[in-house]
């Protein structure tokens, strides 16, 4: 059986609108933890494992959320899915700013990095069944929702690093409650919007996904999972070990947050490519690579190249996974493959930060731990290249 297919008259304002949930739950939710945490770190007595372990819960909640997802979105809907998970996100951030207590921030974290997760599959599956009413722009149209997290990385890269220089050290709860009030004024165009009725709610059986076909795709998602959280969780910790004060922590984390904006352009064509895992192979690699130039220093010009390079290719090695599963699979299996990426995804940033920041604890090195990261990105993109077009036997559902 194959979903409907409703016609939305400005399909891509709908998305970007709609784009605002992983900003929420992503980019302000997941990453702003990273401007924050060296002042958390100093003002809670936290060593780089507990600092790390704040994302490793989070990613642990991220992975059952996206277990629970699909249940979730057959159950309640698309739509509805996206928007009350979205708003736990919010009442999350601002549970994050009442207490510096390990075991309550921890909750915090948890509870966000799972609703985050419902918000993304629903929402990504929501933008793969929008981009549908255009399929000659199907793919763009997608990567329009991907790059939404870079909203949530410009903004709390504007904010974050001068609230913490003018209130001074210990002024991470005051960048909480910031990051709650620009998070209520985004929930409110994505409660509002006119989305048609949902369809996944009540009118498609739950689809079997097969992981045998998909193996090595999926085994290079979850080292792109665990990659990539590292670099998020301590290159801001990294900038200001290098000397780096406010400006160069907010220009660091606001010029990844910019290249989201010309994602869709950059990669529109090669996301396009329905050839296995090409797609994936060749933007991860690039996110490799920008993951590897702070290895080389901390010059100002090499930090804002690595982490334009990375930003560009971060937020389409996501939308290259929504553009496999809509090139290999039937519609009405998509919540279910969508969700079986994000929780392989998942179990890689879980395992993350906290191997780098016992990694750092032990060496005494940011940077040893920052290689490995880039290493476990380069091997993700080398798996990638071997996936191949999950043929229609693989891609059945009941």
């Amino acid at each position: 059986m194959r979903a409907p297919n409703p016609s939305y008259a400005h399909p891509a304002r709908l998305i970007l609108i709609l784009s605002l949930a992983p900003t929420i739950g992503l980019g302000i939710g997941r990453f702003a933890y990273s401007l924050v945490l060296p002042d958390m770190r100093d003002s809670l007595a936290w060593s780089y494992s507990a600092a790390g372990f704040m994302n490793t819960i989070n990613a642990a909640g991220y992975l059952v959320g996206a277990l629970l997802a699909s249940r979730l979105i057959q159950r309640f809907g698309l739509a509805t899915s996206v928007r009350w998970s979205t708003l736990a996100c919010v009442l999350s951030l601002a549970l994050s700013a009442v207490s510096g207590n390990f075991v309550v921030l921890s909750f915090a974290r948890l509870l966000l990095g799972l609703a985050a997760a419902i918000g993304f599959v629903g929402g990504g599956t929501l933008a793969a069944t929008i981009a549908q009413s255009r399929p000659h722009r199907a793919n763009f149209l997608i990567s329009l929702f991907y790059a939404g997290p870079g909203i949530g990385i410009l903004a709390s890269g504007l904010i974050a690093p001068f609230v913490l220089q003018g209130f001074g050290a210990g002024s991470w709860w005051i960048v909480w409650w910031a990051m709650t009030l620009l998070s209520i004024a985004m929930i409110l165009p994505l409660w509002f919007a006119p989305f048609h009725a949902d369809p996944t709610a009540g009118g498609i059986a739950r689809t079997k996904f097969a992981i045998a076909p998909v193996l090595i795709y999926l085994t290079s998602y979850f080292l792109f999972g665990a990659g990539y959280i590292a670099y998020m969780t301590f290159m801001i910790a990294y900038v200001r070990d290098g000397g780096g004060g406010a400006a160069a922590q907010s220009a660091f984390w606001s010029l990844i947050g910019v290249s989201a904006f010309v994602t869709p352009w950059v990669w529109r064509r090669v996301l396009a490519l329905d050839r296995g895992g090409l797609a994936t192979m060749i933007i991860l690699g690039v996110n490799a690579l920008g993951a590897s130039l702070p290895i080389f220093g901390h010059s100002p010009l090499l930090l804002a190249i690595s982490a334009l390079v990375f930003g560009v290719a971060f937020f389409a090695v996501v939308g290259s996974t929504t553009a496999f599963v809509r090139l290999n699979y039937p519609p009405e299996a998509w919540p279910t493959a969508i969700a079986a990426m994000t929780i392989a995804f998942g179990i890689g940033q879980t395992l993350g930060p906290i191997v780098v920041g016992a990694i750092t604890d032990a060496v005494g090195s940011l940077s040893f731990a920052l290689n490995v990261s880039a290493a476990m990105l380069a091997l993700g993109a080398l798996l990638a290249a071997f996936q191949r077009k999950v043929g229609p036997k693989s891609a059945n559902s009941e």
